[in-house]
């Protein structure tokens, strides 16, 4: 392997670590990012600088004339003054109603009026930390306080991370095609207005080889709608860092599953003279993982010959959160039919669906 094929890989391997949802390294945002990008936020681990404040029960985090709403986990105290949050963003329009990581966020809500997507942003509050302080302008202090520095001339390292090849933002600028990412030990931010090459080094921002490489840029800092640049003035190869383990932040505490639950039957419990074509509809309180279906519903008569299997074939409708049994022939008229979800079937966020039994006659 060669000298340069190692750090290559190294940064491979914590780029791909950084993607996976609720994993344990932290992504550096604002208020102002994760609004304008709560798809790419949801469910991630971030960390946000602001200051508490209350409005009558609701606790909401500020800065930069913006805010988001704060659920704070057990034990989690709320000091006064600049603060670091550690927290889970959570996008509760892409969650249904029951979901246990809203919190009381649900509590008297109607669930016809759910929030959609983007409307309703919430940061679970897993750790509160003050603020590091540095002697002069990085990576992360631009990326997570860009305000300090928005309209001022910096000079900053960070690793060459080519046009957004590793995820490790939500959006590009478009200022030009030699637009690409700067990241730092945390942190990354949008480098634009100057190719990066130089005194030995012509860096191709759609190739991941060049990633290996560290540079010194120059340039003002600017701002809009979510995304930190710097436009660059000038740019020189670095040294690179001495390699040390980034310290990843502890998982945020684990929430309860709560059980799926049926919400509505059609046939009814007991109903008698079912149409012996009609299909069968069972809808759950949260979304189903269809994957689990397979093996965990069965379809029975019961009474005289209790038990014989009768064949069938169930569609997942996810928009609806609903089970659609048909049987492959039409049941047998007068016959007590059981249907029954068996222990194995769980929710899209792995919590058990309660084992449930249905029965009903199909008519003559």
């Amino acid at each position: 392997m060669t000298r340069r094929a190692i750090p290559v890989l190294l940064l491979a391997l914590l780029a791909t670590a950084g993607v996976h949802t609720q994993s344990g390294i932290r992504r550096l945002a604002t208020i102002d990012a994760l609004r304008q990008f709560p798809g790419f936020y949801h469910l991630q681990n971030v960390l946000v600088r602001g200051q508490f404040s209350t409005e009558g029960t609701r606790i909401v985090l500020r800065a930069d004339e913006q805010e988001i709403h704060i659920l704070l986990d057990d034990g989690v105290s709320m000091p006064s003054g600049d603060v670091d949050v550690r927290a889970l963003l959570i996008d509760v329009g892409r969650l249904d109603a029951g979901d246990p990581r809203v919190g009381s966020f649900a509590q008297g809500r109607d669930a016809e009026k759910w929030p959609r997507p983007g409307e309703e942003l919430l940061l679970r509050v897993s750790a509160v930390a003050n603020p590091q302080t540095t002697s002069g302008a990085t990576v992360r202090g631009i990326a997570i306080e860009p305000w300090r520095y928005d309209g001022q001339t910096v000079t900053i390292v960070g690793n060459f991370r080519g046009r957004n090849l590793f995820g490790d933002l939500p959006g590009a600028p478009g200022k030009s095609r030699y637009d690409f990412v700067l990241r730092g030990t945390e942190g990354a931010l949008w480098v634009t207005d100057l190719r990066p090459r130089g005194q030995g080094f012509d860096l191709d921002v759609n190739r991941r080889v060049d990633s290996d490489r560290w540079i010194e840029v120059t340039g003002t800092v600017t701002r809009e709608k979510g995304l930190v640049s710097l436009k660059a003035t000038r740019m020189t190869l670095a040294k690179t860092p001495q390699a040390s383990a980034p310290a990843d932040e502890p998982e945020p505490p684990p929430v309860a599953k709560l059980p799926v639950e049926v919400v509505f039957n059609s046939p009814t419990e007991g109903e008698t003279d079912v149409s012996t074509r009609a299909p069968i509809r069972i809808q759950f309180s949260r979304g189903l993982n269809e994957a689990s279906l397979a093996d965990h519903i069965r379809v029975s008569y019961v009474g005289q010959g209790a038990g014989t299997a009768i064949e069938f074939k169930a569609t997942y409708d996810g928009a609806n959160r609903a089970i659609l049994i048909t049987t492959a022939q039409p049941l047998d008229a007068l016959r007590t039919v059981r249907i029954e979800l068996l222990e194995g079937l769980t929710g899209f966020d792995g919590a058990p669906v309660r084992p449930w039994v249905l029965t009903f006659t199909a008519g003559g």
